[in-house]
């Protein structure tokens, strides 16, 4: 039998119900493409029409559709061999040769080996892309940042019952199927906004009555995990403090991060008496997730739970309706956004150690600080240059390091200095060995032409090596042997000088860079 949730999919956006504002948006989107070239992203419950919403955007703007969704293998080459093709070149074998619409489903399921370079593909898929992309996705915030920055978002909110109950009804019209009036209400109020399962339910049903009753409407509620937004809603306006410690063992959150979730949203409603009590239950969950973190004893997260979602409720002093916008912890954001400082930071810090013969953690606190203030925006070129080479710095940890610009001429010509100091550092510390090198090789060239002038033959190799080890006795016995020894020491002496002249010139370097 035909899947009625495909038969009576959306032909066009003037079809899709419940969510008239996104389903505008997405429209708008369409019509302005041509100007900003950004892809979208739908995000909402699973049910709520997303998918469909694309796809008749598609059939009203007559674009052609490539879709990958979850069930591919969507690595890097993959996703640049299905949607990139369609997307940089607008061509599809069978294609009307007009705009392509690349839809990927399940945006925000991309994870690990799974997905090996895939997300990094769509990222620059989305931004180098020369047809309109749509991403589908249940969890907005499960998607990478870099994913999300690079595209608009329009949300899709869990379709109402008033919503759902038409289109259940205007199914059974055309399925000629005999219901009563509560039985649709009935499945519309257990799929709790989710069309797509309404649907499916209308249709196991009737294929097993000839008339559809509320009686008929058993179902078990499906076991579902409630959405953060959905908690927040509810333990901020609504539930008591047994409810809303039920509600939160229902969220997909650890305690961990439900802290957050709560600490950062409960002020944008609370205010006076009930902050200050709420943020107090905060502080004592906060207590109970350091000893968590101190004991590994994680039967303490109840207690935690207790005042994060019990206490918060109970906090309630006011009444707050209408709806509020909350959104994910700012601490998430902050460390995403400092993300790449915090890379670069502990890149020089271990370079400092490794050379220092400290832990990262003084390098960090102590070493790098005073680097800072003394190289602070290269102006004194020589130390900063001294710096980049003995801690092997590329230009964005000079820049970290000195305050200035990554790209600037400056920062690029003491990178470009400290490679060249570092060359000839290497020389220097290499030269004497390959000299002394040279020095043997031509005394012992030397020797071999004294032996052919004395008559020594090439073809008689031992006789050689017999005249050479005679000659060094005929030294040894003679007068001059004392003076050649003599000439020797004060070589030796002189080479020593040089050497000792040179660890000086390199320690008084060292101390000038500290």
């Amino acid at each position: 039998m035909v899947d009625w949730t495909e038969k009576y999919r959306p032909s066009s956006l003037s079809e899709v119900r419940g969510n008239n504002k996104a389903r505008d948006a997405l429209r708008e989107w369409a019509d302005t493409w041509e100007d900003h070239g950004e892809a979208v992203v739908l995000h909402g419950s699973p049910g709520v029409g997303k998918t469909s919403a694309a796809h008749a955007l598609a059939a009203d703007e007559g674009w052609d559709v490539t879709e990958l969704n979850a069930s591919d293998q969507r690595t890097a080459d993959v996703v640049e061999r299905v949607a990139g093709e369609a997307a940089m070149s607008g061509t599809l074998t069978g294609g009307t040769g007009g705009r392509k619409l690349v839809v990927l489903d399940e945006a925000d399921n991309l994870h690990g080996n799974v997905d090996r370079g895939g997300s990094a593909a769509i990222t620059r898929l989305v931004k180098e892309s020369t047809q309109p992309i749509v991403l589908i996705a249940n969890e907005y915030y499960d998607m990478s940042n870099s994913l999300r920055n690079a595209c608009q978002d329009i949300e899709f909110r869990d379709v109402s019952k008033r919503s759902i109950v038409p289109v259940l009804r205007d199914i059974c019209r055309r399925e000629d199927v005999d219901y009563e009036e509560a039985a649709l209400e009935a499945i519309a109020e257990q799929n709790a906004g989710d069309l797509r399962s309404a649907v499916n339910d209308l249709q196991a049903l009737a294929e097993t009555d000839q008339t559809l009753t509320v009686d008929d409407v058993v179902m078990g509620e499906r076991d579902r995990t409630e959405g953060v937004f959905d908690f927040l809603d509810d333990l901020i306006k609504n539930l008591g403090a047994q409810d809303a410690l039920q509600a939160a063992y229902d969220v997909d959150e650890t305690p961990d991060d439900l802290i957050n979730w709560v600490e950062d949203n409960v002020p944008k409603d609370y205010y006076g008496e009930e902050l200050a009590v709420a943020y107090e239950f905060l502080s004592n969950a906060d207590v109970w997730l350091g000893r968590v973190r101190a004991t590994q004893e994680y039967s303490y997260w109840r207690y935690a739970t207790d005042n994060i979602a019990a206490g918060v409720a109970a906090a309630r002093r006011n009444d707050h309706g209408g709806w509020t916008r909350y959104g994910p912890p700012s601490y998430w954001r902050k460390l995403g956004s400092s993300r790449a400082t915090r890379e670069k930071r502990d890149y020089v810090a271990r370079n400092v150690a490794e050379v220092s013969g400290c832990s990262m953690s003084t390098a960090r606190r102590q070493i790098v600080p005073f680097l800072a203030a003394m190289t602070h925006h290269c102006k004194n070129r020589e130390l900063t240059v001294a710096m980049t080479a003995a801690y092997d710095l590329d230009a964005e940890h000079v820049s970290f390091v000195t305050g200035s610009g990554e790209t600037t001429n400056k920062v690029q010509s003491i990178v470009e200095d400290a490679e060249s100091l570092k060359a000839d550092r290497a020389v220097e510390h290499s030269g004497g060995a390959f000299e002394g090198q040279a020095s043997a090789d031509d005394d012992f060239g030397g020797i071999g032409d004294d032996a052919d002038d004395e008559g020594v033959s090439d073809s008689d190799g031992d006789a050689g090596l017999d005249d050479f080890g005679a000659e060094s006795d005929d030294a040894s016995e003679s007068d001059g042997a004392s003076s050649e020894d003599a000439s020797s020491e004060d070589a030796s002496s002189e080479d020593t000088g040089a050497d000792d002249a040179g660890s000086d010139d390199d320690q008084a370097g060292l101390d000038e860079f500290f």
